[in-house]
Parts: structure tokens; C-alpha cells; sequence
């Protein structure tokens, strides 16, 4: 049986994006309460009846989000210019090493705004 897993986690942070036109609202320093969801897919074992656990998962992104909760995105290396294109991106190649069933990474910037990425 192939499935898909999700898990989430959710961190506050600030931004500029550097790269929009001047006087542009997204080019000045603001914060959101970002959601990222991480996606995992495989084939479940059918001898435990699951994939992987999902408390594997959150060990994996516990990292992440504390490298990235209450801060500057800007000033964290590799993070620049933090667009939620360049974050999902940046989030799954620290993912991907320690959660090779990896499928995909989606960071919400907004309720109703998301960046969904699948590795390169």
C-alpha cells in the first residue's frame, strides 16, 4: 500500500524580500506565523501497518524550527533573500538527509498563501 504522510510545525519569524520593487509592503521587515508541512511517501511495511512514525518526523523538523523561530530569516545563512519559494527549498535539503522518504515541503506564509516544493 503507498501512502503519503504529513506533519506539521509552525514557527514566528521575520522578513524582508529584498528582490520586490521599492515601496512594496513585502520589501520592508514583517513577520508571519509560518506553518510548514513536511510530506513523507512510501510503501507501508506490512508487518508494523505504517510507514514511518510520525514522532520520526517531528525529531527530523524539531531542528529546523528552533534554527528558524524568532528570527531574522534574512540573516541566516542561505537565507537572503527568504521567499517562501527559497525557504521550502531551504528547509527540505536540511529535511532530506535524515527523511529520505521525503516527497515533498510546504511552507504557508499566510492562511490563505504557500509554497509548495518537491525537491530538485
Amino acid at each position: 500500500m503507498h501512502v503519503t504522510l504529513s506533519k506539521s510545525f509552525t514557527f514566528e519569524a521575520a522578513h524582508s524580500l529584498p528582490t520586490f520593487p521599492v515601496g512594496h509592503k513585502c520589501r520592508r521587515l514583517h513577520g508571519h506565523s509560518f506553518r510548514v508541512e513536511v510530506r513523507v511517501e512510501g510503501e507501508v511495511d506490512p508487518q508494523l501497518g505504517y510507514l514511518i512514525d510520525y514522532n520520526d518526523i517531528k525529531a527530523a523538523c524539531e531542528p529546523i524550527r528552533k534554527s528558524l523561530d524568532h528570527y531574522h530569516l534574512n540573516e541566516i545563512t542561505g537565507l537572503d533573500n527568504p521567499t517562501a519559494e527559497n525557504l521550502a527549498r531551504w528547509v527540505w535539503e536540511r529535511l532530506k538527509p535524515d527523511l529520505p522518504l521525503l516527497a515533498a515541503v510546504i511552507v504557508h506564509e499566510t492562511c490563505t498563501s504557500g509554497c509548495e516544493y518537491r525537491g530538485a
